[in-house]
């Protein structure tokens, strides 16, 4: 990998991890039109550390309030009714799924998983879910000629019900073109909650999966001698600095716009590459890095 393939692809990731677009998605469609080795789910994983180190800072207040609630809560019964401390177990609950799946699919999602057939109809399939919850959520929040508006539910509301829910929907994003964010953020409009509630939630909950994921990834490839050490950890750096921007955008876009533009652009890109799959223009298939 060179400099420059690290540049665009660390921006890529920062750009696109918040997102309901699929970051994933991105990198591979980005390494398939300009010609250059798919950078692969480790380059991903280890990238996003770097986009994790965004959340990290951006909701640090919320995080030290939870770790320290929820620290408490271990020692002290009383705390475990605190709002922090049962987010901090609740975050927990809600990563068992994408952990049990990441372990249990690793292979699929190094390989198989990775055909961009598959990532095409994702985009759209999901494009069209997030699509039908963003149209419920606005249909509440504004009411309608004959009905009145209806409150949406908060964070505070949140159980161990539908922490797993969130949990589930996150674990769909290990297919590539279904999108973290997109998947749980549809999630929680589809259980109710305001968009703001739910975009905070699928941020936090992130977190755990993502680092670990990282880690575990980092692991591996520190036992390899085919990582470009150098390009990958520039690419981390590129894709902190720009996912951090993204976030501060994002929290202010949501809580006024609607996610349309997302979904008739994930549609938009689903059917471009399906036609140039099929015409043989890209091949569906990852080619091999080269490290």
């Amino acid at each position: 990998m060179s400099w420059f393939e690290s540049l665009v692809l660390g921006l890529v990731q920062g750009l696109t991890e918040f997102l309901p677009v699929s970051s994933s998605a991105h990198l591979r469609l980005t390494a398939a039109f300009s010609g250059w080795h798919d950078p692969g789910a480790a380059f991903t994983a280890i990238t996003q550390i770097g986009t994790e180190a965004a959340v990290l800072i951006y909701f640090r207040k919320d995080i030290g309030r939870i770790i320290s609630a929820w620290t408490r809560s271990l020692a002290d019964k009383s705390m475990r009714h605190d709002p922090d401390a049962r987010m901090g177990w609740l975050v927990i609950v809600g990563s068992i799924p994408i952990g049990v799946l990441g372990l249990t699919l690793k292979d699929q999602i190094e390989g198989p998983f990775r055909d961009l057939r598959i990532t095409a109809t994702m985009l759209i399939v999901v494009g069209v879910v997030i699509g039908v919850a963003d149209r419920m959520a606005a249909r509440d929040e504004k009411g309608g000629r004959h009905r009145a508006p209806q409150q949406r539910k908060e964070l505070e509301n949140l159980g161990v019900r539908d922490g797993l829910i969130y949990g589930l929907c996150q674990a769909a994003a290990l297919i590539p073109g279904v999108s973290r964010s997109g998947a749980t953020i549809s999630g929680g409009l589809f259980m109710g909650y305001r968009r703001e509630a739910a975009a905070r939630y699928s941020f936090l909950l992130a977190i755990p999966a993502v680092l670990a994921s990282g880690v575990f990834e980092l692991k591996d490839a520190m036992a390899s001698d085919h990582v470009a050490w150098g390009p990958t950890l520039f690419a981390t750096v590129i894709a902190f600095a720009s996912g951090y921007a993204v976030i501060a955008w994002f929290m202010k876009f949501i809580s006024t716009k609607s996610f349309m533009p997302f979904v008739w652009y994930r549609i938009a890109l689903g059917v471009v590459i399906i036609a140039l799959v099929a015409a043989g223009v890209l091949s569906p298939h990852a080619a091999e890095s080269a490290g």
